[in-house]
């Protein structure tokens, strides 16, 4: 059993405890401690067998001083509790963790300059390497928010008008598969009941909606706005199912369809019999709807997998990149379209 000197236990063993229990030199210690591949397998294996008999630890904030790298990730998110913004920053830190690395958040609520530039502060005394940027509302490409300077940034979802990289849902993509599907089903026109609009994602997936209207020709109805709740899209159902000419419904999330379809049963109009519904976002209950729900599947671990991977290469390279990275949805098709009746 290996036995500590007195000064040793009150320190904590250090590095010279493991050379001596080893028998190897401090510097090779050292470089075990700090991942350097310059040490043969077997002494290798001395030096782990001994730091684990002593109990001693690398020291991560001392390791990161000489490496020139804290191993840390920073995330400034917004705190508005969407199931989106969620799920992406699950997605963030499951690739953060995979890396062997750790994260550090900072919830932001209204994005503006102050706030932001506070988050930016907070992070850079967590020592971090590098930041991703998850906020949802467009505040953050208004011309007063202005990124601060000196660490790698990648920002989630937002217009690609600061000088970072950009990961993202194709959004267009997604909402012209959920109109044009129902304008394929034989639908004369296809009703959006929109997100919030300070919302990226929102927005872009009403101007694809409008857009993929007017390509086919068919008259664009006004927009519901809803604000990504059950309730917002049950309140908007509740008008809908009083108009007979609507047939067909792309809500913009999966939520707001859930609250329509609630609506529309409520009032005696059958889902897809009388109107046809599709979603977006694929979350996992919409497989189990009444009636399944046809949505648009959107990958949130391939945008934070992304994300992080965009990021850990600026810090690598110690450059600042400016590609913009669009992740493909998919249309999932189920019982909650159908032809039109008649």
């Amino acid at each position: 059993m290996t036995r500590r000197s007195p000064d040793a236990r009150r320190r904590g063993p250090s590095m010279a405890d493991v050379a001596r229990e080893a028998g190897v030199s401090g510097q090779t210690v050292s470089r075990v401690a700090n991942g350097k591949t310059n040490v043969d397998d077997a002494t290798r294996e001395r030096v782990l067998a001994a730091m684990r008999s002593v109990g001693y630890r690398p020291n991560s904030a001392a390791r990161a001083l000489r490496n020139g790298q804290f191993r840390s990730i920073g995330a400034i998110i917004s705190a508005l509790p969407t199931f989106g913004n969620s799920r992406t920053l699950s997605a963030v830190a499951s690739a953060v963790a995979a890396e062997g690395l750790t994260i550090a958040l900072m919830p932001v609520t209204q994005s503006t300059q102050s706030e932001v530039t506070g988050a930016f502060s907070w992070l850079s005394e967590q020592a971090v390497d590098g930041i991703i940027i998850l906020i949802e509302q467009h505040q953050l490409d208004e011309n007063e928010i202005e990124l601060p300077k000196g660490l790698p940034v990648v920002v989630i979802g937002a217009d690609a008008r600061h000088e970072h990289p950009v990961v993202d849902t194709n959004q267009a993509e997604g909402a012209a598969f959920a109109t044009n599907h129902l304008l394929d089903l034989g639908h004369r026109t296809v009703w959006h009941i929109a997100g919030p609009p300070l919302s990226y994602a929102a927005e872009r997936r009403q101007r694809s909606w409008r857009a993929t209207l007017e390509r086919a020709g068919r008259e664009t109805p006004p927009v519901l706005t809803g604000d990504w709740s059950a309730n917002s899209g049950y309140c908007h159902g509740l008008r809908l199912a009083e108009d007979p000419s609507v047939t067909a419904v792309f809500a913009a999330n999966d939520q707001m369809a859930l609250g329509l379809m609630r609506a529309l049963h409520e009032k005696g109009r059958t889902v897809p019999g009388d109107v046809s519904v599709v979603g977006f976002d694929d979350m996992e209950e919409a497989a189990h709807f009444w009636p399944p729900l046809t949505t648009v599947r959107q990958s949130f671990e391939a945008v934070g997998r992304n994300a992080v991977t965009a990021l850990l290469a600026e810090i690598a390279n110690n450059s600042q990149g400016t590609a913009v990275v669009e992740v493909p949805t998919e249309l999932v098709v189920r019982s909650s379209t159908a032809a039109p009746a008649g």
